[in-house]
């Protein structure tokens, strides 16, 4: 049962990304050259909703599906991790035209070019896997 609300969930933010746009290799674009607000207006709605949804978890203890206490652990502070972090991520995603959440939604779609750098994200996630102890944080 919880497996069907995970995909039914996934089903819908997908739907929603590909209606909104915000797969659209056009709409990233856009939003790398600052030519539009639309890619900014789904982002900051994002981050706007995750703040509300965070703190109504935190004001009225809501639990996971599987009935668990959801915790928040404190981030470690310092500019460096977030910064070479968001440049990578940003890189990335300006070079694939795509975030991991578009990822998916445009291989849905059935855009399969989108598969190299699904393999790629894959990859490089291992590899950061491998080298993470060696890496400064």
């Amino acid at each position: 049962m919880r497996t069907l609300a995970y995909f039914l969930i996934g089903l819908f933010f997908g739907i929603v990304l590909f209606k909104s746009e915000a797969a659209s290799w056009f709409r990233i674009y856009e939003m790398f050259q600052f030519d539009a607000f639309h890619m900014y207006g789904i982002i900051g709605s994002a981050i706007t909703i995750g703040v509300i949804g965070i703190q109504l978890i935190k004001r009225f203890n809501i639990k996971s599906f599987s009935g668990e206490e959801i915790v928040f652990t404190p981030k470690e502070k310092g500019i460096r991790r977030y910064l070479f972090g968001g440049i990578l991520f940003g890189l990335g995603w300006a070079l694939a035209g795509a975030c991991p959440g578009p990822i998916f939604t445009l291989l849905g779609a059935g855009f399969f070019p989108i598969l190299v750098v699904l393999i790629s994200a894959v990859l490089g996630t291992y590899l950061y896997g491998l080298l993470k102890d060696k890496l400064p944080h």
